[in-house]
């Protein structure tokens, strides 16, 4: 068996890869083991695809999966670990922000007798990323570890190593929506971390959306972990109905005793108006739900593979 397998979902990175390589197989060939490099690359616009298999042809342990169409990241690191030989497995950006160079503290404690399963990367700083992307990260962990019964370690993302045993795992779950934080730790076992300051890219800009791309890991998170939101939705949906039938029965008793009011068009269009946006609220997080249990009643696979270079058929 080989003994680490980096897994390393890639799209339009074509400035990034050789960098990436040159750093990371360095630090494999001073750990002196058996180790394979994946690639799982989305069908990129540049040349990404030419520059790895031209790294194969002076590598005989990288090897690419390309898919029949863009399945997005976390379905390429599922392709990945699904493909992978290794005793342990390594999950890694190729953008550099995450340094190689760590990947050999990693291994060291995973292997280093204290019967680890998983070593997460926490980071200590995060270096280019915008005011409004920390936030939303700061409050989706917070949101996820107190809505869900999964913890979830903050400032931790998919860059971390784990067993061949969470592996075959995480394999047998097969979700749709693949949040990988969060399914190694519904999976469970011995885990811990190691910190470090993340980088600024190498080169290029990020395919996430700068604003949006962290609200919707976070929403994800949330929604595959947890029915809490419904169960809140349904709270505060009883409380505003016993509002408006005190607000009712107030109206009522002040006729009743002879009290002359006129209702102003202002508080109509006031009540009407949060009422519906409570509404809308309930629908769209109800409908959160149904479509993830329409994607995975479909049971369609995560990915489809079109090639597989150097890997076995």
């Amino acid at each position: 068996m080989t003994d680490l397998s980096v897994i390393v979902p890639v799209f339009n990175e074509e400035k990034n890869i050789l960098p990436f390589l040159d750093r990371t197989v360095k630090i494999l060939k001073k750990l002196d083991i058996q180790y394979e490099i994946i690639f799982a690359l989305d069908p990129s616009e540049d040349n990404s695809e030419k520059i790895i298999i031209e790294s194969i042809k002076n590598n005989n342990n990288i090897k690419l999966l390309t898919f029949s169409r863009r399945f997005g990241q976390p379905s390429a690191t599922m392709a990945g670990l699904n493909e992978s030989h290794g005793k342990y497995c390594i999950v890694i950006d190729v953008d550099l922000q995450d340094p190689p160079e760590l990947i050999r503290d990693l291994y060291n404690k995973i292997s280093d007798g204290h019967n680890f399963e998983v070593v997460m990367a926490k980071r200590k700083t995060r270096k280019g990323e915008t005011l409004i992307k920390k936030i939303i990260s700061s409050v989706g962990y917070y949101l996820i570890n107190k809505m869900t019964d999964i913890k979830i370690p903050k400032d931790t993302g998919d860059f971390r190593i784990m067993s061949r045993r969470v592996v075959d795992e995480l394999k047998k779950l097969n979700e749709s929506h693949g949040f990988l934080r969060g399914l190694v730790s519904f999976v469970g076992f011995k885990q811990t971390f190691i910190e470090y300051d993340r980088l600024e890219r190498h080169r290029g800009s990020g395919n996430y959306n700068r604003y949006f791309g962290s609200l919707k890991i976070g929403l994800n998170g949330i929604f595959s972990f947890t029915s809490k939101p419904l169960v809140i939705m349904s709270t505060a949906g009883f409380i505003f109905a016993l509002i408006s039938f005190l607000i009712g029965l107030w109206y009522v008793i002040q006729k009743l005793i002879g009290v002359d009011f006129s209702p102003g068009l202002p508080t109509t269009v006031l009540v009407i108006t949060f009422f519906s946006g409570i509404q809308l609220l309930g629908l769209g997080l109800l409908g959160e739900y149904i479509s993830r249990i329409y994607d995975e009643v479909k049971k369609r696979p995560q990915y489809i593979i079109d090639k597989k270079i150097n890997l076995d058929k």
